[in-house]
């Protein structure tokens, strides 16, 4: 297990909310500030005033046609509800909620431009886009997804799992990782039989490698690459708590990552060894029973 895989990391993220507004508003930045005062608690609400009040978060509203179109295809896919996605469509202006921030945590760019968003769009009942996945975000979601006070948050909350049908099976690609500077995840050919305890132990997987990339950014100044071993285990503790629980059994798989290509950077997840049916296998080592195949 000393085989590592060296992964650059990003001198800045960025997060990007969009507020779509029936009607412009006077100064966004002053109603943001007094509804993050009202509506967080500490220590949040000092995080994001301390953004609010620096460059590194920007307000910037502008008619709706000056901004690049949402993809109201994706929304629709991503299962916005018709009512908010014909608000989308109908906006007349938009808010462009962005911040930036070093990688490691808490991640402050994320954390603060989804607060922002999700205070204006309250205050103006307006649907808040999370522009990355890209999803409308309902009001009770966003809300739930922000830190408590001990700064935790469900990593599901910030990732979604879509998967694809091939000819050979599914299609898996995480769609989050990247938001904390990390590569997305990705598996091929997946017995569809395998659907839903795939998607847990990809959840999972996401929650350990994102623990031990966080591992390798507590080292006072950021650096320039961090390295992740190859075989990594995940287990039902990292699914529980990649759903902010836990789980008392513990239970733990290897699989083997793979960086595929440098320029658009997808770790590929393999199992730890080859051979015929190995997903099956890993399925049932960790989750028992294996589901019959279809």
């Amino acid at each position: 297990m000393g085989e590592h895989l060296t992964l650059p990391v990003p001198e800045t993220l960025y997060g990007t909310y969009a507020v779509a507004l029936a009607a412009p508003v006077a100064d966004p930045g002053l109603l943001a500030h007094e509804h993050v005062r009202r509506r967080l608690a500490p220590p949040l609400r000092d995080l994001v005033l301390g953004m609010l009040d620096s460059p590194m978060l920007t307000l910037d509203q502008r008619p709706a046609g000056r901004f690049p179109p949402l993809p109201a295809d994706l929304l629709a896919a991503y299962g916005a509800a018709p009512a908010d996605l014909a608000a989308v469509r109908a906006a007349t202006h938009l808010v462009a909620v962005r911040a930036a921030y070093r990688p490691g945590w808490p991640p402050a760019h994320e954390f603060a431009a989804r607060a922002v968003a999700g205070v204006l769009g309250a205050a103006l009942s307006a649907p808040v886009v999370d522009v990355f996945t890209p999803q409308i975000l309902t009001q009770d979601r966003l809300d739930r997804s922000l830190p408590g006070p001990g700064g935790g948050i469900r990593l599901t909350d910030w990732m979604l799992l879509p998967h694809t049908s091939g000819p050979d099976g599914l299609w898996f690609t995480t769609k989050g990782l990247a938001r904390f500077g990390l590569p997305e995840l990705e598996t091929e050919n997946v017995p569809p039989n395998l659907l839903e305890p795939w998607g847990r132990l990809l959840n999972g997987l996401a929650r350990r490698v994102l623990d031990l990339w966080l591992e390798g950014l507590r080292t006072g100044e950021p650096p320039l690459t961090i390295d992740l071993p190859q075989l990594v285990r995940v287990g039902l503790q990292d699914i529980a708590a990649a759903q902010g629980t836990g789980d008392p059994v513990h239970r733990e798989i290897h699989v083997r990552l793979r960086l595929e290509s440098p320029a658009e950077p997808i770790l590929t997840v393999h199992p730890a060894e080859d051979g015929p049916d190995r997903l099956d296998a890993l399925c049932a080592l960790l989750f028992g029973t294996p589901s019959p195949r279809r």
